[in-house]
């Protein structure tokens, strides 16, 4: 799993400071292309808010940085700004040949997820995981 810092192309389109763009996988790199190349993302930035959640595991209080915001034109030309985490699609559902680790994950990713789109719903956000099958969908 690649880990780096990214240098866009289109600095102007960054929510943040540019020079702090971090990247944890090769997945959020190739989103991280994607929405600098990408003529219809208006802006965009990387883990730049907190969401509080319950976390189940350790029942406590935490902390959720989504991996992505981005404002985009979708195909009818409306401006729509969205709340995106990049998740392998084995945490994200359960299935027979989960680990004890993704099965782990899925619990803290839902309640994660559940405190996402209630803030999103209340800023007039969408919220969507994408997994591989979104990212390299051919």
């Amino acid at each position: 799993m690649a880990k780096g810092i990214f240098h866009p192309r289109n600095p102007e389109k960054y929510l943040g400071d540019i020079n702090k763009i971090r990247f944890l996988s090769s997945w959020e790199r190739v989103f991280m292309e994607f929405c600098d190349k990408n003529p219809n993302v208006l802006q965009w930035g990387s883990e730049e808010f907190k969401i509080p959640y319950w976390n189940p595991v350790k029942n406590a209080r935490a902390n959720y940085i989504p991996d992505f915001i981005v404002k985009y034109k979708d195909k009818s030309g409306h401006v729509v700004t969205e709340v995106i985490e990049i998740k392998p699609k084995k945490q994200t559902v359960i299935g027979k040949k989960v680990s004890t680790y993704d099965k782990v994950q899925l619990v803290i990713n839902h309640a994660k997820w559940v405190a996402a789109k209630a803030y999103c719903d209340q800023h007039n956000v969408k919220f969507r995981v994408l997994t591989e099958d979104e990212l390299f969908r051919r």
